[in-house]
């Protein structure tokens, strides 16, 4: 009787997991708004990203999208539990492109690789173990696979064969044929989960651009900054006192170069590694003071953090019962999925930090290495284990500040070293201490398909060049900063090319109704202000465009890992230079593209190559394309200062461009206190073109004397 108990529960839970019967694995997939599934055979664990970023769907916002049909054969799905852990089989097309799986340095497309999905320190190896491993992966088919759990994921792109593939690959003879390769083509995706349970959400959508859409809105949809975030920003020497810094500000100004906030290293605390968070009283005597110094300045104050507190310092008695068991750097370990521990920080931090006019934290040292963060046998008071708390540790620190910030209905822009899945609403941008260009432009590729922030900062240079090269792609991300923390560079340290760099960081500041607009789009539509090649629209298009030409550009493009070049905003697609270039290609998509600062024409739906200008970095303008854009100036405008709006125009097409506007501090947007203004182009019989502004909706709108400029013409 017992054997055939034991044999009826496992055939049960088989049926569970496996689904071998259609109508029964159908039935498995629960629509949670248009386009998107969740797998109810398998409960999440209590542990998970998503609760830990106390994530809510934008899901008025998703279910205004099409309805769109369950993107893959749900026989082909495999999702098995076994030995406590959960495999998972997702069917992949010989023709099927990957990306995403968070951020990493190398590779976009991530076809024939392995990750084990692990927060770390990134090594210089795209192996999964980064800053911020998110396990959702996008398809070139138009779908997207989320896998909730904040385990230490191991995902296998398409690189393993299993005996009974329904397409298998052509065996080959080493020996004779040349066509042998080490690693055969697989029809799947394969993902080990180490543990009982797993949330597996899949999203669905007219294109991958859609399913990125529909990730960052499940999310709650992207961060909106302030406009003083959106400004430039300088992170002083790990040692400079108050007058060091009102020194370095005033030395900008003089410089004229612009700064809207200013970053504080280890050394603004008495200690550091592990921390007080108390001012150090011989370098700031009277922080009060020298805050609201800086803001008479238009300058914002950062503060630098790690989590781990020193022994004898103010919260190290009252946090100790609720830290885990190991340390870090001799600091203690907050469990800060404690509402306690939680609460002893953040009254702490408003009382001595937001209160005086703190804007915001760069959270260090918070993703790896294994060496220095504690051990997977930490145990902490919660009861959720080490593994989980290390995936999920950025999270936390990122809720908690957002939060704090929130109550008191101040936004706030800051810096975080450790992020993962559920994080697109949290206005923090991840930075590391890897310092290669070529693959910071692929990580800032990479961040758009997963609902994550990059900045390729700039620290120190070998030549002016290199500086200059650097300092252009970071004014072409989601924040542009100088941090010499420990080089003590300023952006004038390399006289001969120091106009250049003053020039790109001032059309940063010109931008700014741009980039706005673009951080709204992230906001309500969950469109990245990153955009990876592959997500723009027909960029490769088999139905438009016959890609077996042998010249033509998507067909050379579809052959390379396209991490070189990306779109920023709906109009300007950015192609950074690197140090020694002489030339480089571009690769225009489909459509008339135009010269930024020329309004020439340049090309359509073709490789291009272009001479390396010094001065410039490549910039190209869709046809039709509006770029409104201000006066360039020192600090980015204040709440209601009206200023004047050109509007760049290029090409020859009619156009529109949305305008968003708040007053860019406050979350008073949550309520509706913004606008939308509707900037057209139209032409006459004659093909005169002329400009238009209309408002759409709310009365919000900080701009005056709008002009078109028609760039070319």
């Amino acid at each position: 009787m017992i054997k055939i108990r034991l044999s009826i529960l496992f055939f049960t839970i088989t049926l569970l997991f496996v689904g071998c019967n259609k109508k029964d694995y159908n039935d498995k997939w629960t629509v949670i708004s248009k386009g998107i599934w969740k797998y109810n055979a398998s409960s999440k664990e209590k542990t998970n990203l998503l609760d830990v970023a106390k994530t809510i769907p934008d899901l008025a916002r998703l279910n205004q999208f099409e309805d769109t049909p369950f993107p893959l054969n749900k026989d082909s799905i495999k999702i098995t539990k076994q030995n406590g852990k959960l495999f998972l089989r997702f069917p992949l097309a010989k023709d099927e492109q990957i990306y995403g799986l968070g951020l990493q340095f190398k590779q976009v497309n991530k076809r024939g690789q392995i990750y084990n999905l692990h927060v770390d320190h990134y090594g210089g190896v795209d192996n999964g173990r980064t800053h911020a491993p998110v396990p959702f992966y996008v398809s070139s088919k138009g779908y997207g696979v989320l896998i909730n759990s904040a385990r230490y994921i191991t995902v296998y792109v398409g690189t393993a064969v299993r005996t009974d593939s329904p397409d298998p690959p052509k065996v080959y003879n080493r020996n004779k044929d040349k066509d042998w390769d080490a690693q055969p083509a697989s029809d799947a995706v394969e993902i080990l989960i180490p543990a009982d349970e797993a949330e597996i959400i899949v999203f669905a959508g007219k294109s991958p651009m859609e399913v990125v859409q529909k990730y960052n809105l499940y999310n709650g949809g992207g961060c909106l900054p302030p406009k003083w975030g959106l400004g430039f920003t300088y992170r002083t020497h790990t040692m400079f006192a108050d007058t060091d810094v009102l020194k370095e500000v005033k030395a900008f100004e003089e410089h004229g170069f612009p700064l809207d906030f200013i970053g504080l290293e280890p050394g603004w605390m008495d200690r550091s590694y592990p921390c007080s968070y108390k001012w150090d009283a011989e370098r700031f005597p009277k922080p009060e003071t020298f805050i609201k110094t800086l803001l008479q300045n238009n300058v914002r104050t950062n503060l630098w953090m790690n989590p781990y507190i020193a022994p004898n310092t103010l919260l190290y008695s009252p946090m100790l019962p609720y830290a885990g068991t190991h340390t870090v750097w001799n600091g203690i370990v907050p469990d800060y999925t404690l509402d306690k521990a939680r609460n002893i920080f953040t009254d702490y931090y408003q009382k001595e930090l937001l209160n005086i006019g703190i804007s915001g934290l760069k959270i260090d040292e918070c993703d790896g290495f294994d060496n220095w963060l504690w051990p997977d046998v930490a145990k902490f008071p919660s009861g959720v284990d080490a593994e989980q708390m290390r995936q999920t540790y950025g999270l936390l620190l990122q809720e908690m500040i957002t939060e704090e910030y929130h109550k008191k209905n101040i936004r706030t822009y800051g810096l975080v070293r450790a992020s993962n899945a559920g994080a697109t609403r949290f206005p923090f941008v991840i930075y590391n201490d890897y310092y290669q260009h070529e693959d910071f432009i692929t990580a800032l590729v990479n961040s758009g398909f997963c609902g994550l922030l990059w900045t390729p900062e700039v620290r120190s240079s070998a030549t002016g060049e290199e500086w200059l090269r650097r300092t252009q792609s970071v004014c072409f991300s989601p924040m542009a900063m100088i941090n010499a923390w420990s080089s003590d560079t300023k952006p004038w340290s390399y006289p001969d090319v120091f106009d250049a760099v003053k020039n790109i960081a001032l059309l940063r500041m010109q931008l700014l109704p741009y980039i706005y607009t673009t951080f709204a789009q992230y906001h309500f539509d969950g469109i990245p202000p990153v955009r990876p090649m592959v997500l723009i629209d027909g960029f490769i298009s088999k139905d438009k465009i016959d890609i077996s030409t042998p010249n033509n550009a998507y067909n050379q493009a579809k052959l390379k890992d396209i991490k070189d070049q990306y779109m920023f905003g709906d109009n300007i697609l950015v192609a950074p230079v690197f140090t020694g270039q002489k030339t480089r290609t571009v690769i225009l998509p489909k459509g008339k593209w135009y010269d930024f600062y020329t309004g020439r024409y340049a090309g359509e739906n073709e490789i291009i190559t272009v001479a390396c200008k010094l001065n410039e970095i490549p910039l190209y303008v869709r046809d039709g394309g509006i770029i409104p854009m201000i006066a360039s100036r020192l600090h980015t405008p204040k709440n209601g200062e009206h200023i004047a709006l050109e509007v760049r125009y290029y090409g020859n097409a009619e156009a529109k461009f949305l305008l968003y506007d708040d007053d860019g501090e406050t979350y008073n947007y949550e309520k509706s206190a913004f606008s939308w203004t509707n900037l057209t182009v139209t032409k006459d019989k004659t093909g005169k073109l002329s400009g238009d502004t209309k408002r759409i909706s709310g009365n919000v709108f900080n701009y005056k004397d709008i002009t078109f400029k028609f760039m070319g013409h």
